[in-house]
């Protein structure tokens, strides 16, 4: 399987695959590439609607001069905690993003919450963000303020009075709560425009399904995230997928089955 980075011509294969409507696995195969390397070629390039491959290439070519300038120099540059390797963990990190920004969170949210996530603290300030992801202060605050209004960071200020932005073992329970709040917020509003539109209308009978879909939805969502809040504070011993301990835990996270009536 062929490594390194696209060339133009892949580059050129992946838009040709993007106007056909292929799958990111597909246009892959016929690459022979990896999934991964096709669907953060496109999602950090404009998304499967405003990818260019001209576009792509010359950005590429851009980050990379960047990245060579930025290097810091000497035996610090590739230090990492608990002996990891740098290379491994930078190509991670932009992986992790890349997977948030195809569930449909922005370029710049998904790297700086990849980038906190990744850390052993998961604080960081919003100087070393911007050092970290070579990017504006500006950026960093737009990021952090639709991280927040999402439930996916909290701030702290610190000993020396400076604002730190820190991932726990909440946020994706907070966010989730956070969507399942806008969701009955919707629902309610639907609720309405069906009262609008007139009952027994064609209009209205849609907009009630709409509302009960959606409240359907939203009640499952918030038990799940209840009874699986668990997870988030529990240590589990390493095993193989399907290990009788695993299903143990899967198993007592589940809880009894629904009592029919």
């Amino acid at each position: 399987m062929p490594g390194g980075r696209l060339t133009q011509q892949e580059r050129q294969q992946i838009a040709l695959g993007l106007a056909d409507g292929l799958a990111y696995a597909e246009i892959a195969r016929r690459l022979d590439r990896p999934t991964s390397t096709v669907t953060r070629e496109v999602m950090r390039n404009g998304g499967p609607t405003a990818y260019r491959a001209e576009l792509a290439h010359r950005a590429t070519e851009r980050r990379a001069h960047r990245r060579k300038q930025a290097a810091p120099r000497g035996p610090q540059a590739s230090v990492q905690p608990y002996g990891r390797d740098a290379g491994a963990v930078s190509e991670f990190e932009e992986v992790y993003a890349t997977a948030m920004m195809a569930s449909g969170m922005p370029l710049m949210m998904a790297r700086v919450l990849a980038c906190l996530t990744l850390t052993d603290s998961g604080s960081l300030t919003a100087q070393e963000l911007a050092q970290r992801l070579q990017v504006s202060p500006a950026s960093i605050s737009k990021a952090i303020a639709f991280l927040d209004g999402q439930g996916m960071v909290r701030r702290e200020r610190d000993e020396r009075r400076r604002e730190r932005y820190i991932v726990d073992d909440e946020i994706w329970y907070r966010s989730l709560m956070v969507s399942v709040q806008s969701t009955a917020q919707l629902v309610e509003i639907t609720r309405q425009g069906a009262g609008v539109l007139g009952a027994g209308t064609p209009a209205a009978a849609r907009l009630e399904a709409v509302a009960r879909f959606l409240d359907f939805v939203a009640e499952g969502m918030a038990r799940a995230a209840e009874q699986a809040r668990a997870v988030l504070h529990t240590s589990a011993p390493p095993g193989p997928q399907g290990s009788p301990a695993s299903q143990e835990g899967a198993e007592g996270l589940a809880g009894p089955g629904p009592e029919r009536r």
